[in-house]
Formats: C-alpha cells, sequence, structure tokens
C-alpha cells in the first residue's frame, strides 16, 4: 500500500461520510433552497463566532472572492510573501480583481505588527490604495507554521487604525486550532473575513467557506456567481464537508503526533537535515545533504512512499487522514534506504 504524504488534499471519504452524502437532502443552492448547504454555512459560520458563510468548490475560491469582496480593481493588498494567495494561485488577484500584491518578509510564513506598519505608505496620488491585509494560518510554505493570536490582534489593531480590512487564508484553520487548543471563534475574531477548507485535514472530497460578516458574504454572492462558483444541488458535496466539520476536527491531532513522530525519526538520517522543533502541525519540511529532492522523491516512490520536492534540496511530507501511526514508523527507515540506495 501507497504511503501518500504529498498532501492532506489526497484524502478519501469515510464509510460514514459516504453515507452522508449518499443519503443528503438537496436543492438549488443558487436559490438558496438548498438545506444540506444551508445547514453547513449556519453550522459554519456560527462555529467561527461570524454572522454568514458562504459555500465555493475550493479555497482559491473562497480567498479570491475575499480579495474581490474587499477591494476595487487598482487597489493594494498586503501579503506574505510566500503566501498561498500570492504563491499558488494562478495570478487571480491581478486577473480577477485587478489588485497589486504588495509582499511583506516573513519568518517561516509569519509577519509581525511592526512589520507591517513599516510596509504601509503615506497617502499619495502615486501609490496604489491600500485596502486589505491578509494572513495565512497555519502556513503553508512555513512548514505548517502556527500564526500566534497575540500577534494576529497586534496586526488587528494596525489595520483598525489604518482603516485597513483584515482577511485570513484559514485553509488549515482547523489545524491551528487544535494545535493550540484556541476555539474557532477566538481565533476568527480578529478578521472580517475568513477562509476554511474541508478538503484538507478534515477530509472532505470538496468544498471551502467564506465567513464574515453579512453584508460582506452578501458582496460575496456575487462575485461567487461572477467567478463561477454558484452551484445548483451542492447539498452532495456540503454533506460530505458538514460530515468532517463534526467529526474529524479532534482527530487533526492524531496528524500532529504523526508529525512529530516522523521529524524525529528523520532528524535521526544521515544525508538528511530537519530541526523537530520547527513541526508544529501536520506538514514537515526536511532537506537532503548527499542527492537532490527530485531523486530522493524518485527512490522514495519505488519503495512505496509518496512526498513532493519543494526545492532543489527540500522535501515536504503532510500527514494525514490516510496514512496511520504503523505507516509513518515505516518513512524514516524507507528514506535511509533511498538516500543509501544512490
Amino acid at each position: 500500500m501507497l504511503i501518500d504524504l504529498r498532501s492532506d488534499t489526497i484524502t478519501q471519504p469515510t464509510p460514514a461520510m459516504r453515507e452522508a452524502i449518499a443519503t443528503a437532502k438537496v436543492g438549488d443552492d443558487v436559490f438558496g433552497d438548498d438545506p444540506t448547504v444551508n445547514a453547513l454555512e449556519s453550522y459554519v459560520a456560527e462555529l467561527l463566532g461570524k454572522e454568514a458563510a458562504i459555500f465555493m468548490p475550493s479555497g482559491t475560491m473562497t480567498n479570491q472572492v475575499a480579495l474581490r469582496t474587499h477591494t476595487e480593481p487598482g487597489d493594494e493588498i498586503i501579503v506574505e510573501s510566500q503566501a498561498h494567495i500570492y504563491y499558488y494561485e494562478g495570478g487571480a488577484p491581478a486577473v480577477l480583481s485587478g489588485v497589486m500584491c504588495h509582499l511583506v518578509q516573513g519568518k517561516q510564513g509569519i509577519f509581525n505588527a511592526s512589520d507591517l506598519t513599516k510596509t504601509l505608505r503615506p497617502p499619495d496620488v502615486h501609490f496604489p490604495k491600500t485596502k486589505l491585509v491578509c494572513l495565512e494560518n497555519t502556513h503553508n510554505r512555513g512548514g505548517g507554521k502556527v500564526y500566534p493570536l497575540s500577534e494576529i490582534k497586534a496586526i488587528a489593531q494596525v489595520c483598525q487604525e489604518h482603516k485597513l480590512k483584515f482577511h485570513l487564508d484559514g485553509a488549515r484553520f482547523w489545524n491551528a486550532c487544535i494545535a493550540t487548543g484556541i476555539s474557532e471563534a477566538d481565533y476568527a475574531q480578529p478578521f472580517d473575513t475568513v477562509s476554511v477548507c474541508f478538503s484538507k485535514g478534515l477530509g472532505a472530497p470538496i468544498g471551502s467557506a467564506l465567513v464574515g460578516s453579512r453584508e460582506s458574504i452578501e458582496r460575496a454572492r456575487r462575485f461567487r456567481k461572477m467567478f463561477g462558483g454558484g452551484m445548483r444541488q451542492a447539498g452532495i458535496i456540503a454533506a460530505g464537508a458538514l460530515y468532517a466539520l463534526k467529526h474529524h476536527r479532534e482527530r487533526l491531532a492524531e496528524d500532529h503526533i504523526n508529525a512529530k513522530i516522523l521529524a524525529e525519526g528523520l532528524h535521526q538520517i544521515q544525508g538528511i537535515e530537519i530541526n523537530p522543533e520547527d513541526v508544529q502541525t501536520n506538514i514537515v519540511i526536511f532537506h537532503t545533504t548527499s542527492i537532490s529532492a527530485q531523486t530522493l522523491v524518485e527512490q522514495l516512490n519505488e519503495k512505496g512512499v509518496a512526498v513532493l520536492a519543494v526545492g532543489s534540496n527540500s522535501l515536504r511530507a503532510v500527514t494525514n487522514l490516510m496514512v496511520d501511526r504503523e505507516q509513518i514508523q515505516q518513512v524514516p527507515g524507507l528514506v535511509e534506504a533511498a538516500i543509501n540506495a544512490k
């Protein structure tokens, strides 16, 4: 059996989730009468302490709809230099919202209020108008780094002082909550909008939601439609997301433990560099010193382990619902064997 650690997006529905999907009550969501979608949106909004939510096919769509909701063409958003919104969403901020990205260099994806303040420019016709600040929690390219709530609150204060909107890319928001013990509502409170994903660690087959005030979500519905995200009998996919949200959040702790076990094992291997202390959630970034990352990926594939090269000598493994403790414990030995087979 393949030990697939490429991403937590590879998860497949559990039997119970498939049953929920098969028996879901549906309607036309564009008309607002799909009962399962409505139930999901109400549940996630209440969970995050916001007034409303809107269901969409992907996290890229929820992020990009949020950008368009808060900005007008020619505006500027402030985002960390390795953020998913900037790095992995196909240039969408420029194409879909006509906004510029002003990048802030963070440490493992984290910047602070002082960094933001230094980035802000005075009003001037030569500059684009800054409208929105975006954070990512946990941070994908930062190795699953958790954004401290104290830093978020300090950044929110700067946003309020400068009349800036505040958005969170919370693709792995659930991981941050489990890792810290901070409630979803407390973590979401400083933000105007939050994007959350159901198809990563939670294991649903598809879907994300954008949450915020009723006014912002009402505006977001227009842009969801404009971007092609209006769905009809979407309760079929919303049922999987709702099941995952109600039953799979707590089990994310298992993925975090497995990631620590993997990191500790990799740390013992000659030819691998990793600091286990950097692993906070379910993403494990490690580095090779003797062979290229792509060569190691190929050799691990032959041994039944799938990981991703994320640099010339850097690899990523993401623990997930489909990989159990026993399989995780096998991986360091297989990595060592792969390196020695060069």
